[in-house]
């Protein structure tokens, strides 16, 4: 549910990038190079030749007519290719990745391109072009009210890095853990210019409350993850997201100046979605916090979310309808009572394994909330479209008549809890905004009052 163009356009989705190779300085150059041949061949039509770069551990679930379809969503949307502006290049961890940035008719935005050390291509987004600036602090943090340290925590072999954000003084002080939504999401939850977590990282810093926040584990190890994509062996949403939480957590609690009986768990997106989950795991937790939490199934989400944005300029075109008509394809295969584990990924909706929607198929987040005993703070942006009112409804209807939950919606607020006008669009996210104030104070007040 990360929204923007990332999430309209996006090929792979929970099994994005890779990762697992041996830390080394790479040859810039020779990364560039390759993703700007590959964004010219998308652009002039020759998607096996683009094809033909992508590395072998992901070449089945990035087939040609992906690309094609791809490119073609991206054209619809923003008219036809003139140009790539310029590339910028990064290590993410252990992979190098290009940024692409391109021109259309319409607009523009960057191509990120993913590779192994070895040259092959492993993943690719379409995302907001970010804007060259600083991180610039809300109103609301006190920079001097805290301190920040990198950590590393995690199961054997699926270290992820992470900052905890400790406030100054004398503790011990209570804590929070920050999961993620969809998609291989940094500790900042980045998107385009924005960085929700952090945002809200500084903010509680600032009121006292100590915040762990981490890179995600499809991000830090993606080609790995890809390699675990088709059968009885491929992951679930336990390996994508509540795995982590889990050990967060117990991190959290054995953390010098954290007070391991008032350590919270917030989850945004599909992070709060697998809220009742993560908690039937974390009985210690002293409450949990569900920021616009999916409560639908996933795959009527997706839908919804295509549909909506393809709506945005009063038309939906030919090839938005074949796929939509593709989604509610793959939608239909993945609640199909009799799927297959070994099912082609490419089959299923954001080309997740077989096994991923097997293991959501009966998962009720909002009915489940109803066995959650420690209090729960459930906030939602009445301007979402990715997780709307409709999920909203599903949460408060599941914690009906229970005095351990508040719900709370916000009229002027999307997605990821920032302020706008009018109908929710992607291009809201590539203006640098910042978490609101409001959502701050009441996240503090949630945590420091409860005993």
């Amino acid at each position: 549910m990360k929204s923007a163009i990332a999430f309209l356009l996006f090929l792979t989705a929970v099994c994005g990038f890779s990762s697992g190779q041996e830390k080394q300085e790479p040859d810039f150059s020779r990364f560039e190079e390759a993703a700007r041949k590959f964004v010219t061949l998308l652009s002039e039509g020759k998607h096996e030749d683009a094809a033909a770069m992508i590395d072998e551990s992901v070449k089945k679930q990035i087939p040609p007519e992906k690309l094609k379809e791809a490119w073609s969503a991206a054209i619809e949307r923003f008219g036809p290719f003139k140009e790539i502006v310029s590339v910028r290049n990064e290590m993410h961890e252990d992979r190098p990745v290009s940024f692409v940035s391109c021109k259309f008719e319409k607009g523009g935005f960057d191509v990120k391109v993913a590779f192994v050390m070895k040259g092959g291509i492993t993943g690719f987004f379409y995302v907001p072009t970010r804007k060259e600036m600083p991180y610039k602090a809300p109103s609301y943090v006190d920079q001097s009210a805290f301190e920040e340290k990198e950590l590393r925590f995690g199961a054997e072999g699926w270290e992820l890095p992470a900052t905890l954000a400790l406030p100054k003084g004398e503790g011990p002080f209570p804590a929070i853990v920050l999961v993620h939504g969809s998609g291989p999401n940094d500790r900042d939850e980045t998107i385009g210019p924005n960085k929700p977590f952090k945002d809200i990282a500084w903010g509680l810093a600032s009121s006292g409350v100590a915040v762990l926040r981490y890179d995600k584990r499809t991000l830090v190890h993606g080609s790995r993850m890809v390699s675990m994509n088709t059968g009885a062996g491929a992951l679930t949403i336990n390996e994508e997201t509540v795995d982590d939480a889990v050990l967060a957590a117990e991190l959290m609690a054995k953390t010098p100046g954290v007070d391991k009986s008032k350590v919270f768990i917030l989850g945004h997106s599909l992070g709060g979605m697998m809220i009742p989950r993560i908690a039937k795991r974390c009985p210690s937790a002293a409450g949990f916090v569900v920021l616009a939490g999916a409560a639908r199934p996933l795959e009527d989400l997706i839908l919804d979310q295509y549909a909506y944005i393809y709506s945005l300029d009063g038309s939906v075109s030919e090839t938005e309808k074949k796929n939509l008509e593709r989604l509610k394809e793959q939608a239909a295969r993945a609640k199909d009572p009799s799927l297959s584990p070994d099912t082609p990924p490419g089959q299923l909706p954001l080309g997740c394994p077989a096994r991923y929607w097997i293991d959501l198929r009966t998962y009720r987040p909002a009915e489940e909330a109803a066995s959650i005993e420690k209090p729960v703070l459930v906030l939602q942006g009445e301007r979402d479209y990715q997780v709307t009112m409709e999920d909203f409804a599903l949460w408060r209807k599941g914690f009906d008549g229970r005095s351990n939950a508040v719900l709370k919606s916000y009229p002027a607020l999307n997605h990821c809890f920032m302020h706008g006008k009018g109908k929710a669009t992607p291009m809201e996210y590539t203006l640098p905004l910042h978490v609101s104030k409001e959502v701050i104070s009441d996240l503090a007040e949630f945590i420091l009052t409860k005993r």
